[in-house]
């Protein structure tokens, strides 16, 4: 019963966070776009309405931890292990803006979409081709931009916390553009935002960003490689975040 009325509670807040943050967006996107590309400012305000959100949760315990990016405006393509929609919430905490490639049913909710869209996160229909090679462009676009792109190579959350195989998609791009990897371990999210449940659970969770990886000198030959890699690392790490945190398995 308490976890319910917390559940609530929480829900309430974070609507109200929402509602207010839709509004000032708009103001911010108004007055930046012009001179914003990338939409770097506006974006960086719906990630601080994440950071609120998980606030006023008195169930979740987010941190983050491990590299210091020296340079938030040089683009990497970003990669994280995928365990919960929580995910979202917590490397939102990270101290600088990337737009996220999100299937395309999250930015039909009101008011969330709109923050999405207002942002230049990215759009994806997995199962439609033409929708993903729309959504590869417009990850490079916003790479151009000098903003970081945040991919969740597993495409999916895995069903029993094992690690799923990666997708190849954000590989290529930072090959094909000399890009930098910048690989996340994501540990804590899977039981705080159950999939089905809109009841929170209590949880500490953190990701750590790892050292980046160059690509410079690499080419379309070597994608693959790089996959096995950076998966491998991201695993180890969230085992070892696991341990840390003291979650089992």
């Amino acid at each position: 019963m308490i976890q319910r009325i917390l559940s609530v509670w929480t829900w309430c807040l974070i609507a109200a966070i929402a509602l207010v943050g839709v509004a000032w967006m708009g103001v911010v996107f108004a007055a930046t776009a012009w001179r914003d590309p990338g939409r770097y400012t506006v974006g960086r305000w719906f990630r601080r309405c994440a950071v609120a959100s998980v606030k006023v949760n008195p169930l979740w315990d987010f941190r983050t931890s491990g590299v210091v990016i020296p340079d938030p405006r040089r683009p990497y393509v970003a990669v994280s292990n995928h365990e919960s929609f929580a995910d979202i919430f917590l490397i939102s905490h990270l101290p600088w803006e990337m737009k996220w490639l999100s299937k395309e049913a999250i930015f039909r909710i009101p008011v969330m979409g709109w923050m999405m869209r207002m942002a230049g996160d990215i759009a994806v229909r997995r199962t439609d081709r033409r929708s993903r090679a729309d959504a590869l462009e417009a990850c490079r676009d916003r790479l151009r931009k000098n903003v970081t792109v945040m991919i969740l190579p597993e495409g999916t959350r895995s069903p029993d916390g094992e690690l799923l195989p990666f997708h190849v998609g954000a590989f290529k791009i930072a090959v094909e553009m000399g890009l930098p990897i910048l690989p996340m371990a994501v540990a804590g999210t899977r039981n705080a935002m159950p999939k089905g449940s809109l009841l929170f659970n209590r949880s500490r969770a953190e990701v750590r960003v790892l050292e980046p990886i160059e690509t410079a000198d690499l080419g379309p030959g070597d994608v693959q490689a790089l996959r096995d890699r950076v998966r491998d690392l991201i695993e180890e790490t969230r085992d070892d975040l696991r341990r840390e945190i003291g979650i089992a398995g």
